[in-house]
């Protein structure tokens, strides 16, 4: 790959098999990929990245109402006339059925209901057939992915983040506990090891303001913290929830209720300011799809919220902050 991407080698590129020289410097090369983390750094040096984001639900929505269900209505000889979709259905579908970045999994379910319409239309004589939200069920079974309110009440040691999936957004819940012990911080949840160093900074910054937040100076000392992220069969990592574990830490160890309807998404420094992190899109698609009201995030990524729908931008209420103090004010009821 490195012979045929690199213009100063692939003039005179020659097959090992067939042992004969091509000329490939005038052929423009598209190569994909799911990630580039795997990718050889000295290949990667020879492409352009072009970054390609997640489909929204409502893109999700033009494409099965163009494209999809066209597709597998003429697969399935099937027609307009003889079976119809309401947009709630396909919003459910998505939502409820297929989580994911693209539209693939999207176009199977469309397929399976399709194949259980046309058996439906032969063998009980009906003329029609609507797929709508009450009756979705009836093709694809109980649903998939249940969608809890995350942020419905105010909790203490319970905080909401965002995180970024290969499906996605996600909204990401970090519950922590303060118990006497010898000052240990437990991290659980298969977390990986740069989620783990963002705690490990999280929890200085707090033992360096403890007089500020009302806390002993020496609570460590006494106090054990464990941070737990939930679905622990899911590995989690990445920098995106050093803001949320610093404030469900200063919420139990403080006992504060982190206010309702609110969330995060920040890495966090020693000395506890608040830097940018990616993904800023697909987290805020999935703070709307939840029912967020409030978000806070890092001031130097307001800028990525051009790229958002303006019903979503319209639905939110966006918080920059740019120090861990800022968030604790706004976060954390009085």
């Amino acid at each position: 790959m490195i012979e045929v991407l690199d213009p100063e080698q692939n003039s005179n590129f020659s097959d090992h098999y067939i042992e004969f020289p091509f000329d490939l410097s005038n052929v423009f090369w598209i190569v994909t990929a799911n990630t580039v983390d795997t990718i050889p750094p000295a290949l990667l040096d020879r492409m352009e990245v072009i970054q390609l984001a997640s489909y929204t639900d409502e893109e999700k929505v033009k494409i099965a109402e163009l494209h999809l269900i066209p597709k597998e209505r003429e697969l399935h000889g099937l027609t307009e006339k003889t079976i119809s979709f309401t947009q709630e259905a396909i919003f459910r579908t998505i939502r409820d059925y297929t989580r994911e970045a693209g539209v693939r999994n999207l176009e199977r379910k469309i397929a399976a209901i399709c194949r259980k319409a046309a058996h439906r239309l032969v063998t009980e004589k009906t003329k029609r057939v609507l797929v709508n939200a009450k009756t979705l069920h009836n093709f694809l079974g109980p649903v998939i992915f249940l969608e809890s309110d995350l942020t419905a009440k105010s909790e203490i040691g319970i905080c909401t983040g965002l995180a970024w999936t290969s499906i996605g957004g996600e909204l990401l819940k970090v519950e922590v506990a303060a118990t006497a012990g010898k000052g240990g911080l437990l991290l659980t949840g298969q977390l990986g090891d740069v989620m783990k160093e963002s705690a490990q900074a999280g929890y200085t910054y707090i033992r360096s303001r403890a007089k500020e937040l009302g806390l002993d100076e020496k609570f460590y000392e006494n106090t054990d913290v464990h941070i737990h992220l939930p679905e622990g069969a899911i590995p989690k990592d990445g920098p995106s929830a050093g803001i949320t574990m610093v404030t469900a830490m200063v919420s139990a160890l403080t006992g504060k209720h982190v206010k309702a309807g609110l969330a995060m998404t920040g890495e966090i420094t020693l000395s506890g300011r608040v830097l940018p992190v990616g993904g800023i899109k697909e987290k805020m698609l999935a703070a709307n799809r939840y029912g967020v009201k409030t978000i806070l995030l890092p001031k130097l990524n307001i800028q990525d919220l051009e790229e958002l729908p303006k019903n979503v931008r319209n639905a939110i209420t966006f918080i920059p902050v740019d120090h861990m103090d800022e968030v604790l004010k706004l976060a954390l009821e009085d």
